[in-house]
């Protein structure tokens, strides 16, 4: 089973040594059933075992078989090579098998392959080295891939081995006890570990998926809050611009009136002398304070991307209206 790391606790999944007691035990839980225990066992096979195809000495209950092709790609991007892996054979053999407590009573396991944890030994490991020739070399330079060779590996649980499980501890019809991987979604564990370092490991990873989430969730807060101060940072100069301009036209049309007219008098050749610098359609009628420069109409103002006059540089701290009289 993959996912998340689950923290196991004592509560969640009491311990029980396997011996002639553990019947009774089931016996008088509801459903004979136990939905997670842990149990710990010799490994036993059921039937014959399987032996291992490389040391010969080695049998045991499952075997895994593996065989990868290395190579070497070149990268034009970083301009270096990169090591890259693809898996050539994957084999997985099984054989029924039990768990052997102190009295010689057993408890099946199902369903071994679907268990999380470490369950298997190496016992075989072998790098492939690929000779090459002159024109390997050159057709190598010339595709962009180097063969490196070939990792065979062979893993295997052992017969002998005390494993430990956790999972649904049931008891059968006729009798026989089985761990199965739990009916309620909990996770699987078949681990060749005693079970005070199962349960470490399992801490550790549920801390440290507790630290990530935490983390990421600062990360997430601190992303949100930016975008939210920037947004309202933009919305605030929006709002000043919008009171800037209807000051700017309030004061516009108080200088009209006590001038005694409402827009400003003047031909074509007065409009292209006191043009705006920038739009060259509108007449210059702000003044940029406090540098005084009068270059612009006030819609060009408010566009300035930075507020910094465009004849000398100095910052604008304010704007007023330019009356004609």
């Amino acid at each position: 089973m993959d996912g998340f790391p689950v923290n196991i606790t004592e509560a969640e999944a009491p311990h029980f040594i396997i011996d002639g007691k553990l019947q009774d035990i089931l016996k008088v839980t509801p459903g004979a059933c136990l939905q997670y225990a842990v149990i710990e066992g010799a490994v036993q096979p059921a039937g014959e075992p399987l032996t291992s195809h490389f040391q010969k000495e080695f049998v045991g209950v499952l075997q895994k078989f593996l065989l990868r092709e290395h190579r070497l790609v070149w990268n034009s991007l970083s301009r270096t090579w990169t090591d890259s892996e693809r898996v050539l054979h994957h084999r997985v053999s099984e054989v029924p098998f039990v768990l052997v407590g102190s009295n010689e009573t057993t408890v099946r396991v199902l369903c071994p392959l679907q268990a999380s944890g470490l369950h298997m030994e190496t016992t075989h490991e072998k790098f492939h080295q690929v000779n090459y020739g002159l024109g390997d070399i050159i057709g190598q330079y010339l595709s962009g891939e180097k063969l490196k060779g070939q990792l065979e590996t062979e893993e295997m649980l052992k017969v002998g081995t005390t494993l430990t499980g956790v999972g649904e501890l049931m008891l059968d019809v006729d009798g026989t006890l089985n761990l199965r991987p739990p009916s309620n979604g909990s996770q699987y564990f078949l681990s060749i570990t005693d079970f005070d370092t199962l349960l470490g490991e399992q801490q550790s990873a549920a801390l440290w998926w507790k630290a990530l989430a935490v983390g990421s969730a600062l990360v997430g807060a601190a992303v949100l809050a930016w975008v939210g101060r920037r947004y309202y940072s933009h919305l605030k100069v929006r709002w000043e611009r919008e009171q800037e301009r209807r000051e700017f036209e309030r004061l516009q049309a108080d200088g009209s009136r006590a001038a005694g007219r409402d827009t400003p008098q003047g031909g074509a050749e007065e409009l292209l002398e006191n043009a705006c610098v920038i739009c060259l359609s509108q007449p210059r009628n702000c003044i940029l304070l406090d540098c005084g420069h009068v270059c612009c109409c006030h819609s060009c103002f408010q566009a300035f991307p930075h507020r910094r006059c465009p004849i000398c540089r100095q910052s604008i701290s304010r704007v007023v209206p330019l009356y004609h009289v």
